[in-house]
């Protein structure tokens, strides 16, 4: 079955840390680079940060960069993002996928995991 599913959100306080996880199945996952994208509630889904196949390269938002860090474990088909310093305006649904140019067919979006920066 081809699907993501992220993990690992959460209420969390302004400077907080969480970290999500999104498993991957039913492509070959060591074979696509790798992005988060979040959706804010009334906002459109933006693009946050992505990874390379091999993880040799990594890109992020400028409104994440020094925060936010993505890393994978392919032999795990896991991809990650580790959110550090965490602000209330990071609140929104967190999804993972394989870029829009190089998804397959068939890769659904995923339900996303839920981060929530308030005091």
């Amino acid at each position: 079955q081809v699907q993501l599913v992220e993990s690992g959100g959460g209420l969390v306080q302004p400077g907080g840390s969480l970290r999500l996880s999104c498993a991957a199945s039913g492509f070959v996952f060591s074979t696509y680079p790798m992005s988060w994208y979040r959706q804010a509630p009334g906002k459109e889904r933006e693009w946050v940060a992505v990874i390379t196949s091999a993880s040799s390269s990594t890109h992020y938002a400028d409104s994440v960069k020094g925060r936010f860090t993505i890393s994978r474990d392919n032999a795990k088909r896991t991809v990650y993002l580790q959110m550090n310093s965490l602000k209330p305006e990071d609140t929104a649904l967190y999804y993972c996928n394989v870029p829009a140019n190089l998804r397959p067919a068939n890769l659904a979006w995923g339900q996303g995991t839920q981060v929530t920066v308030s005091s």
